[in-house]
């Protein structure tokens, strides 16, 4: 127990409620987005065309290999942003985090204006259900370490030994989610939205 008057020392969370609140920002996030098409669709539009050129045009590839390759390198180049994040204090990943969030709820927006809900979960669901918590991991462990750092100031905690864990817990849960959903977004997602389309 603090002394009166004195600031409590900061703890770390464990990372299940790191990632419950990472969960609360990326859906907050997404709502923006989905609100501010929905209010102004001049927003959504632009954000679908810069994603369409920005993301998609880079990996739509014929060859479902290549497509595969490139959608993996995406991912994980943006787990790693996520995570490394952390030491700017969680800055730079709730900035990654928060712009994705808003992207995918601005670019549902639009696209649910065109097509049924059936076809829009063809598109995301496949591989999403691995790619997001690969996301929101690579987020909650990148605020993880902004708040390693903040606790070392206070000397009670070494950054150095906590980014040895959460960095294990990258290459053990971020990596392979990202490789199993690019794997499932090239070869299965495709087939699945032919289908419903």
């Amino acid at each position: 127990m603090s002394e009166p008057g004195v600031l409590p020392l900061p703890e770390l969370s464990p990372l299940g409620t790191v990632a419950l609140v990472t969960v609360l920002l990326f859906i907050t996030s997404m709502i923006a987005g989905w609100m501010g098409t929905v209010h102004n669709p001049a927003i959504g539009n632009e954000l679908l065309s810069l994603f369409q050129k920005e993301i998609a045009g880079q990996i739509t590839l014929e060859n479902p290999v290549d497509m595969c390759l490139k959608i993996f390198a995406n991912n994980l180049e943006a787990c790693i942003l996520l995570f490394l994040g952390g030491a700017t204090f969680g800055i730079l990943t709730l900035l990654i985090l928060s712009l994705n969030g808003i992207v995918i709820g601005a670019v549902s927006e639009i696209i649910s204006k065109g097509h049924s809900v059936l076809f829009i979960a063809a598109a995301i669901v496949p591989h999403g259900i691995f790619e997001i918590p690969a996301f929101i991991i690579a987020a909650a462990l990148g605020f993880c370490m902004a708040q390693a750092l903040i606790a070392e100031w206070y000397g009670t905690a070494d950054t150095a030994t906590e980014a040895q864990r959460l960095a294990r817990a990258f290459l053990l849960y971020v990596l392979p989610l990202i490789a199993v959903a690019a794997v499932v977004e090239a070869f299965i997602t495709p087939a699945i939205i032919q289908i419903v389309a």
